[in-house]
């Protein structure tokens, strides 16, 4: 199997971890219950920007480390940079989707891509199949996979 992209160890506060995880996640249960295409807007514009610039100095975790990090400090994590660029970047594409859906095909169909969406986030951000393990298992073959993970590697082998 080809990997993906080579492992590339990051340190961040766990703190700015696991506020932009539920940050997310929140906001899109947010954005679905008001149906607020703007809140939509902005998650899309800070996993993108999140994709760009890199876990280290992502908005919400630029955001965590200088401020609540800088008072309360909090342990670190080594995260797979890699593996957090794909969890954003599939994050945006789909938060892309689904505005391009309610604002030129079918406005339903766009907000069942945010359900969608939701529901993936709160999984990763609770720890059960998220794009990161995604990830995770398709890029290393002795990887531990989710129930997810092992049936899409069993029809790429």
């Amino acid at each position: 199997m080809v990997s993906l992209k080579e492992y590339k160890p990051v340190e961040i506060p766990i703190g700015a971890f696991n506020f932009c995880k539920y940050s997310i996640a929140s906001m899109l249960w947010i954005s679905l219950i008001f149906k607020s295409k703007e809140l939509l807007i902005a998650v899309f514009c800070i996993l993108l920007l999140s994709a760009y610039l890199k876990v280290r100095n992502a908005p919400l975790v630029f955001l965590y480390k200088y401020s609540i990090d800088k008072v309360i400090p909090s342990k670190k994590i080594i995260l797979d940079e890699s593996a957090v660029w794909f969890a954003h970047l599939v994050g945006a594409a789909i938060a892309a989707g689904a505005l391009i859906f309610m604002h030129y095909i079918n406005p339903l169909v766009g907000w069942i891509l945010v359900w969608l969406l939701a529901i993936l986030k709160t999984s990763g951000a609770l720890g059960f199949c998220g794009a990161m393990k995604l990830y995770g298992c398709l890029n290393n073959p002795a990887g531990q996979c989710c129930r997810v993970g092992k049936k899409i590697k069993k029809q790429k082998c």
